[in-house]
């Protein structure tokens, strides 16, 4: 009796010590299923999917990159993130700043120091990120003192000061481009490359496994807001990454739909010229912010801006505000960008774009907090000029 007993007992700690082993893990191999996680039963919802009745707006949406480890600082902490919740103006007085945050990558290089180096949209030079890769970015954003949980306590810490706001701040997930090949540049690589689901092994060479593929990241997106539980901001949408429909314009319908049963809104900013920009509607999208990329092409003249705010016009289109860290005093190319900056808002108020479009913020990644921080008083006159044009939007108040 001894001896089954004893044996028992290292069998139960032989157990034990495999489970241990398992959970601390990183995960399963690239070659391995990673379990799908339905959030719920298939059509089913989430309570607060159950109550919405309609598309969750937003004026004011910034972009936030994140999950690359080619960014410094990698994450965002409460510290970071709360220079885009509010602003305090020259008199001292705080403002709500933006109140939509689309949280997006573009690409990952050396991974946790596995020197691996994917791509999250159809790039060249780059191998495609499969599900694992996928899942890794999701759980990025989802950590719970970074990235929507340092978002929601920066809410929170200004909630004490200013007062619960009129609505609670959205928040917008990119969703990786399913790219087509493993090597996009080289059509004879492999088109199995990103994992399996429930057993099926996915291959991109056929249009429903990418849309099952995306339905898949949907739903983990969706039972990860679930399990935080926040208090302050709204899941209210999706956006896709893939910025031209060429490559895509077979599957994006479908992806929309699926967004739109759970009543989340399916964005886009496509660039200036980009095939399917004058079709957003018919293919699928709730919102499209166009790009003007004046900022980055000096070649391109003021008048370019200004049609391109016609055409935001006369297609229906919202608009996409951009600068990068080439506006601060201290860079060589200051006198150059800096005054292409203020063009934007010359040339959104000219054209009634600042009054009645939704606009999307690209800011190069922490650029806003580089002016804020600066010493340097074009910097803060800059700074508090841009965050004036924001706060004080007509349509913020409709």
């Amino acid at each position: 009796m001894r001896k089954f007993i004893k044996f028992s007992v290292l069998l139960l700690c032989s157990l034990m010590a495999l489970c241990v082993s398992c959970s601390s893990s990183d995960g399963p191999s690239d070659d391995k299923e990673i379990p799908p996680t339905p959030p719920v039963n298939p059509g089913e919802l989430y309570p607060w999917e159950e109550n919405r009745t309609a598309l969750l707006n937003s004026t004011d949406m910034v972009l936030i990159y994140g999950g690359g480890h080619h960014r410094e600082p990698y994450n965002w902490d409460v510290d970071r993130i709360s220079s885009y919740v509010t602003y305090k103006d020259k008199a001292g007085t705080e403002h709500w700043l933006f109140d939509a945050f689309l949280f997006l990558e573009l690409k990952d290089t050396g991974n946790g120091g596995t020197n691996k180096t994917y791509t999250y949209e159809n790039q060249e030079g780059l191998d495609a990120a499969n599900q694992k890769d996928w899942k890794r970015l999701i759980d990025y954003y989802f950590a719970s003192s970074t990235g929507l949980g340092a978002l929601n306590r920066a809410i929170s810490n200004a909630q004490k000061r200013l007062g619960t706001p009129k609505t609670k701040h959205r928040v917008v997930i990119a969703i990786p481009e399913p790219v087509t090949h493993k090597t996009p540049a080289n059509e004879n690589s492999t088109t199995v490359y990103w994992g399996n689901l429930d057993g099926h092994i996915m291959d991109f060479s056929i249009a429903q496994d990418r849309v099952d593929a995306c339905k898949w990241y949907i739903d983990y997106v969706r039972s990860k807001f679930n399990e935080m539980q926040y208090q302050n901001i709204e899941l209210a949408g999706f956006y896709w990454l893939a910025e031209t429909a060429g490559t895509t314009r077979d599957i994006i319908s479908k992806v929309g739909v699926y967004v739109n049963q759970f009543k989340y809104s399916f964005n886009w900013i496509p660039y200036r010229g980009a095939e399917g920009h004058d079709r957003w509607e018919t293919l699928g999208f709730n919102n499209a912010y166009y790009q003007p990329n004046y900022f980055f092409n000096t070649e391109q003249s003021y008048a370019v801006l200004e049609e391109t705010c016609k055409t935001a016009k006369r297609e229906n289109l919202d608009m996409e505000f951009e600068f990068d860290y080439r506006v601060l005093a201290n860079n060589s190319e200051h006198n150059i960008y800096y005054p292409r900056m203020k063009d934007y808002m010359k040339a959104f108020k000219t054209h009634q774009i600042w009054d009645t479009k939704r606009l999307a913020y690209y800011e190069g990644g922490g650029n806003l907090l580089s002016l804020k921080s600066s010493a340097n008083e074009a910097d803060q006159a800059l700074y508090h000029e841009f965050c004036e044009f924001v706060i004080t939007r007509p349509i913020r108040s409709k």
